[in-house]
């Protein structure tokens, strides 16, 4: 039954590559999942523990957004998933436990046109590349067959991703060629962090939480932000120097 289902999913993201005339890549896994799948839209995000995530695919406009608002926003399905290394299902944003979990995410998901979402980690034993988001406009709970689907389309998303990866270092694996995706976004996001670096005098990882918070306050994407650090559009002042103590650098208060 497995294999069988497996090997169903293969056939129809070939499918999907086969229209384009290009090479099997993790758009076609996405838009074939939602052929599939009782769902309005996918999207794939690459993550790491080391390094910021980034969008990898989307089917639509509304997938694309949810993917960056939880990359932007540092919670969400998607987040956790990747941290639990497990399937999280959120029949319906609206419901006071999803609310409570993701505060701010919730709320903007809803506003982007989603009520539930999905969130499926791409995982081979210890390797765990991304994450499958599947949204749907409606709240939506979904039956065991379907949910043994979904996890099917993420395993061969799996497959495929770190088939793409080894074909970019060279090896490259059966029936696989190379497929930039994300590069571009990815590269802009770490050129723009390595600027502020520099402009802030603080560290990597600080320099992107300053790079998604500004994203976040202004309520805008933070590829946009990157975009504008690295077009020298916009700047982060360094932190001010802190105060010195009342009375002056080496005074003691004797009191009165």
């Amino acid at each position: 039954m497995f294999g069988n289902r497996a090997a169903r999913i293969a056939v129809l993201v070939a499918e999907r590559a086969a229209r384009h005339g290009g090479p099997v890549g993790v758009a076609d896994v996405c838009a074939a999942a939602v052929e599939s799948l009782p769902v309005g839209g996918a999207g794939i995000s690459a993550m790491s523990p080391t390094v910021a995530g980034y969008p990898l695919c989307s089917t639509d406009s509304i997938s694309e957004q949810l993917e960056e608002l939880q990359l932007t926003l540092g919670e969400g399905p998607c987040v956790d998933a990747f941290a639990l290394g497990a399937a999280v299902w959120t029949p319906d944003l609206r419901a006071e436990d999803s609310l409570s979990r993701w505060p701010v995410f919730a709320p903007a998901a809803v506003d982007a046109g989603a009520a539930a979402v999905f969130a499926f980690p791409l995982r081979i034993g210890a390797i765990s590349p991304g994450v499958l988001d599947l949204y749907s406009r409606l709240p939506l709970l979904l039956g065991p067959q379907e949910l043994a689907e979904a996890t099917a389309f993420a395993d061969f998303a799996t497959l495929v991703l770190l088939n793409t990866r080894a074909a970019e270092r060279g090896g490259v694996a059966a029936g696989y060629e190379p497929e930039p995706v994300g590069s571009g976004y990815r590269a802009e996001i770490d050129q723009a962090t390595g600027m502020l670096t520099g402009q802030i005098g603080v560290g990597i990882e600080e320099a992107f939480i300053r790079l998604r918070a500004h994203a976040y306050a202004h309520n805008r994407r933070i590829s946009e932000v990157a975009a504008d650090v690295v077009g020298r559009r916009l700047r982060f002042p360094p932190d001010p120097e802190p105060d010195p103590p009342l009375g002056g650098v080496g005074e003691v208060d004797d009191g009165p």
